[in-house]
Order: C-alpha cells, then structure tokens, then sequence
C-alpha cells in the first residue's frame, strides 16, 4: 500500500491557507482588469466611430446642398448646426473620456497581476510537493505581496460590469483551468502525458 507523498509533507498549513486566499484574490483581481480593459476599449472604438462618422457626415456645404434637396433652407441649415455641435460634442468627449488610455492602463496592471498571479502558483506547487520550506515560503509570499500592493497602487478603479464578468468568466466559463487533454495539445509530443497518467 503506497501512501500519498503530499500528506507526509508538513507545512504551516496557516500559511498554506493564507497564500491560496491570497493566490485567489490576486486571480479575481487580474481578470477583472483584464474585462475592464476590454469594455474601455470597446468604449474607445465606439466614441473614435462616432466622431468619425459625425465628421464626415458634418462636411457643412455637402450636407446643406444634400438636405436642400428635401427639405426647406431652415430645416437644412438646423440640421447642419446640429451635427455641428454632436461633433463638437464627441470631440470634447474625447478629450475628456480618454477610454484608450485606461484600457491601456488597465491591461498594464492585469499584466503586473499575470506575474504575480503565476509566482503565487508556482509557490503553492512548491509548498504541496515540499520543495520549499516554511521560512522560504514566507519570504517569497512578503516578496509577491509587495509586488501585487505596487500594483494595485498604480490601478485605476474597476465597475462593477467588469468584475461580474470575470466571475463569469471564471467560475462558468473556466477561464482560467483547463483539461489535460488540452494541456496535452498545446505541447510537442515528447511532453504529453501518456493516457495512463492523464
């Protein structure tokens, strides 16, 4: 009868327990930033669209000579003064609602997250297979800890739209595990588990 390895290891298991909370906060915290990237981008193309799209349309002779042709000079010149303004409008948006640079600041801080997200894994691995010991453990959980504060410090605020999609993402979409079938396929064949194993 052989006996599970991972149950002979001792370890803090306060320790253990604080680095996998710790471990999930930082991967709730990554995805987050990460779907707050991607509304603030999709925020971007949408306003950059419609102040394109005004623009062009707002091209004041063409549009008057267009519209006089259908309605009266009043009607046209009103219609003119009022893509006008939306362009004007969109244009102070822009400058105003700057959705390309928080997506890129959001997608810097999910980056800084990724590392530390991954360097929380890798510890935890090491502390269930015993090739870190308690005190090493601890040094490195003080070490990721800093690094995720330094990247909170620099994080621009998440919604609440964002976070309800990383939990979506991760709890029903399975964002973050997958089988080992599919690992298996991601690498050459040399690195596969055999069937036995998977």
């Amino acid at each position: 009868m052989t006996s599970d390895p991972a149950a002979e290891i001792e370890r803090d298991d306060y320790l253990f327990a604080q680095v996998r909370e710790s471990f999930g906060r930082v991967v709730y915290s990554q995805k987050t930033h990460e779907k707050q990237s991607d509304l603030c981008f999709r925020k971007h193309r949408r306003q950059q669209a419609a102040l394109v799209a005004f623009t062009a349309i707002s091209t004041g002779t063409f549009l008057a000579s267009l519209l006089g042709n259908f309605v009266s000079p009043q009607i046209a010149g009103l219609a003119t003064s009022f893509i006008a303004i939306v362009v004007t409008v969109l244009s102070l948006g822009a400058k105003n609602f700057k959705f390309g640079e928080e997506s890129e600041a959001h997608r810097d801080v999910a980056s800084r997250l990724w590392d530390v997200r991954e360097s929380y894994l890798s510890l935890i691995s090491d502390l269930m297979s015993g090739a870190t010991s308690d005190d090493e453990a601890r040094a490195r959980r003080a070490a990721l800890q800093e690094a995720a504060r330094a990247a909170y410090s620099a994080a621009p605020r998440t919604s609440n739209k964002a976070f309800k999609k990383a939990s979506e993402g991760l709890k029903r979409n399975e964002e973050m595990t997958f089988t080992s079938r599919e690992i298996d396929l991601f690498l050459p064949e040399a690195l596969r588990l055999k069937e036995s194993e998977a």
